[in-house]
């Protein structure tokens, strides 16, 4: 069996914890974590304390060293280089690597991106293929190069989207494949025999780093678009809609599977509600909120929200224009995810 690789990690988020600790114990037969490269640490919460974040705190536990750098500095590239790493991960960073990054480790740098690739390139894959109303997604291994996650891809471990799924659920499901994505990759690639297949850039699409104004609903497209909308981009940016003059977030959502259109309603009109939500007339369908917020609250099961914010049958919910969350090209200043 060939030695352990040495293994620099680039990260800033708390989704690659599952592979990490996989990596400090069963993993550690393939690879050892030597290094980690991570975000400063940043203000966080209503106090804006200034925390580091899940990676760094994983890697002073494990007795692992850290860089900060704000930016890719030649500094950090001669101590990397030092390292002398066989491979260097990258998941969830938040900056472009450069070419001279990239080329340090001697069995090249690679990316676990959180889509089925060349589905889903940029910021935001797993919120975006949810809201898109996929029923699967995944995490692709792949090769970085400069073109924006075009890399070739080495393997894939796909994860279902169910269909209360939000973004929090999917994610969770990704952290976790990371582990038998790698467990059967490390090995031939410290082999030398790991195959690499160029990506078909022709079918790519690309999704972008999400805002506040993505949270918009417009009642007149189907209420399944909207549902898949609302549970893909729960917790963040949130889709909201304005109730009674206050902006009410919306955590959760499904369509009731035999009830069509009500032709003498507006979409966006209140239908009333059953046990578990409050339903709303669409463009095609009817939608169910499952979970409501008000400015202030928590997020609530429907049947609690209401008895806090009765709704009338009647009342209307306003339309707003939905941004684009897909695109054939890159979106502007989109950066690898």
């Amino acid at each position: 069996m060939n030695p352990p690789l040495k293994l620099v990690f680039l990260g800033s988020d708390a989704i690659a914890l599952p592979l990490l600790n996989w990596l400090a114990e069963a993993g550690g037969a393939h690879a050892q974590v030597v290094a980690v490269i991570t975000q400063p640490d940043r203000p966080v919460g209503r106090g804006q304390k200034i925390q580091a974040n899940a990676i760094k705190t994983w890697a002073l536990a494990h007795g692992v060293t850290v860089f900060q750098p704000e930016k890719l500095t030649d500094d950090i590239a001669v101590q990397l280089a030092t390292l002398a790493p066989d491979v260097a991960l990258v998941m969830a960073y938040g900056h472009i690597l450069r070419d001279d990054f990239i080329a340090i480790p001697r069995l090249g740098t690679l990316n676990l991106h959180t889509s089925l690739l060349p589905y889903y390139r940029g910021a935001s894959p797993i919120q975006t293929a949810i809201a898109s109303g996929e029923c699967e997604t995944g995490v692709t291994l792949m090769r970085i190069v400069r073109e924006l996650d075009a890399g070739p891809v080495v393997d894939a471990e796909r994860v279902t989207v169910a269909p209360h799924d939000t973004a929090s659920e999917v994610e969770q499901k990704l952290s976790t494949a990371c582990v038998p994505l790698l467990a059967r990759t490390l090995p031939p690639l410290a082999a030398g025999t790991l195959t690499f297949t160029q990506q078909d850039h022709a079918t790519a699409t690309y999704c972008r780093k999400l805002e506040k104004p993505d949270g918009a609903l417009n009642f007149a497209v189907p209420a399944t678009v909207l549902a898949a909308r609302i549970n893909g981009l729960y917790p963040w940016p949130g889709c909201v809609v304005e109730i009674a003059g206050q902006m009410v977030k919306l955590g959760l959502a499904d369509v009731v599977a035999t009830a069509r259109t009500s032709p003498l309603c507006p979409p966006g009109n209140i239908l009333g509600h059953d046990p578990e939500a409050l339903l709303v007339n669409t463009g095609d369908g009817v939608l169910r909120l499952l979970r409501l917020q008000r400015p202030g609250g928590k997020m609530l099961p429907a049947a609690d929200f209401l008895r806090g914010f009765p709704l009338l049958p009647g009342t209307l919910l306003p339309s707003r224009p939905m941004p684009a969350l897909v695109g054939s090209r890159p979106f502007p200043r989109m950066g690898h995810a």
